[in-house]
């Protein structure tokens, strides 16, 4: 009977929160992490949804969102013109996005499933990170098109979407997708489409999804650009931490992002013509580790057959082999849930990146090991992708003893490997190594306890 009520309770909690509106985001006073509108950190965990709208109905979508909600997703990542055809491909509903395809007449058929997105998401407490266009509307490059973007008719429907979501919360832009800019046409329209919604929406976050292994900052700097975004891309080969740093580097501080990122059950390195293998959870979580212990603001977890929601009644797109149904329990995603379950346990948003506290040799291949420890220098963590034993110099912590932890990134679970005094450097030794062995260490201050019982030990 206690357990009973004790669900029940929670549900009742569940339901208070998914009614009302989520608050609008905004940047840390320091710009270096997102917000809620009480100044608390907001954790960006992101899922690849591109094709969500164009292709899935409003039970598929209701299916798709809720999964996401339960795993610990925090944002959604999703386009209104699609990049598979998505201006003459009808959406499930047999409608298309525009009338005449073009951009001043909306067709309100199509975008009452954009609001329903948006609505949806709010109720399951997600953000939805919303591309007004995929950037082959206006950088047609290898994709479908056709381009039906310059400067003014961008400006305009920048205004017209910015008017229509001005009061949706739980809403951020993200301009671009997948394209470079590579003419002043092309800064023309993203100028254009980012002026035309600041025209009317001063509310919302704006940023850039670039072409792969480009920041939004490449080619933008801007001032509506509210923060970094870079696109690491689909290689086992990738340095992650590289893209944060670079990006911490410039003038202007901005929060960063990764938008795109190693995709679980795609090709490695798919547009080259030689063989590597698939890409599975243990890249995903290299990629996802490596981002945020160098200071990255978030992360967006990402799925070959999900960003495209694709069946088997239709064309697979770089060799996408499973049903984005089955694809929604593929380890990667609940795995991603875990992380965000154990940062925020932590003051993640100032922890900084410290390569000074690994002693040992560390080479900058598959097994290089990235450390950070926090503006108190009470807390550090390291991760090391393949078990690699690694040397840690404890002397750089303002403690006199202090608590060692296993994070298991597979499981979630966190084992209590001892105390330790700060008086020397110490190695640290996973149980096993070798590819998918990743583990992340956790030293906290024995006085500053960090409160892992949620979590299995």
């Amino acid at each position: 009977m206690r357990k009973l009520l004790v669900i029940f309770v929670l549900f009742l909690m569940c339901q208070m929160a998914f009614g009302q509106d989520l608050a609008l985001l905004k940047i840390s006073k320091d710009s270096s992490y997102l917000v809620t509108g009480d100044d608390q950190p907001f954790f960006w965990l992101g899922d690849t949804a591109w094709e969500l709208i164009h292709r899935l109905d409003k039970h598929q979508i209701d299916e798709y969102l809720t999964d996401r909600a339960n795993k610990g997703f925090t944002v959604i990542q999703t386009v209104v013109l699609a990049e598979l055809d998505g201006l003459n491909s009808p959406n499930a509903y047999g409608e298309r996005p525009l009338v005449d395809n073009d951009p001043n007449k909306l067709n309100e058929q199509y975008f009452t499933l954009v609001d329903y997105v948006l609505q949806k998401a709010n109720e399951l407490g997600l953000y939805v990170a919303l591309l007004p266009t995929w950037g082959d509307k206006f950088n047609k490059k290898w994709g479908v098109g056709p381009e039906i973007f310059q400067k003014e008719n961008a400006r305009d429907y920048g205004k017209l979407l910015a008017e229509r979501y001005l009061n949706t919360n739980n809403l951020i832009w993200i301009l671009g997708g997948d394209r470079a800019l590579e003419t002043d046409s092309h800064f023309g329209v993203i100028h254009g489409m980012a002026t035309g919604i600041r025209d009317v929406d001063k509310r919302h976050l704006i940023s850039f999804h670039p072409v792969g292994a480009k920041k939004a900052t490449d080619f933008i700097n801007e001032e509506w650009l509210d923060f970094d975004m870079f696109q690491s891309g689909h290689s086992s080969t990738t340095k992650e931490y590289a893209y944060v740093s670079e990006s911490k580097m410039l003038p202007i501080k901005r929060p960063v992002i990764n938008g795109e990122a190693r995709y679980e059950n795609i090709p490695d390195r798919f547009w080259e013509e030689k063989a590597y293998g698939w890409l599975d959870d243990s890249d995903v979580r290299v990629s996802a580790y490596w981002t945020m212990i160098a200071g990255a603001a978030g992360y967006t977890y990402g799925c070959n057959d999900i960003w495209q929601m694709y069946d088997v009644s239709r064309i697979p797109v770089i060799n996408a082999r499973t049903g984005w149904q089955a694809a929604l329990d593929l380890p990667g995603s609940a795995q991603m849930g875990y992380m965000r379950h154990l940062f925020e346990k932590l003051p993640w948003q100032k922890m900084k990146l410290n390569q000074s506290l690994v002693r040992n040799t560390n080479l900058e291949d598959e097994s290089y090991i990235l450390s950070s420890i926090d503006s108190e220098k009470k807390i550090v963590i390291a991760y090391t992708p393949v078990g690699k034993p690694f040397t840690i110099d404890l002397q750089k912590m303002v403690a006199d003893r202090l608590n060692a932890y296993w994070f298991n990134p597979r499981s979630g679970a966190v084992k209590f490997i001892g105390k330790f005094e700060t008086d020397k450097a110490q190695e640290f030794k996973p149980w096993a190594s070798g590819k998918g062995s990743d583990f992340l260490l956790i030293l906290s201050d024995e006085n500053l306890p960090v409160d892992f019982s949620s979590m299995d030990q």
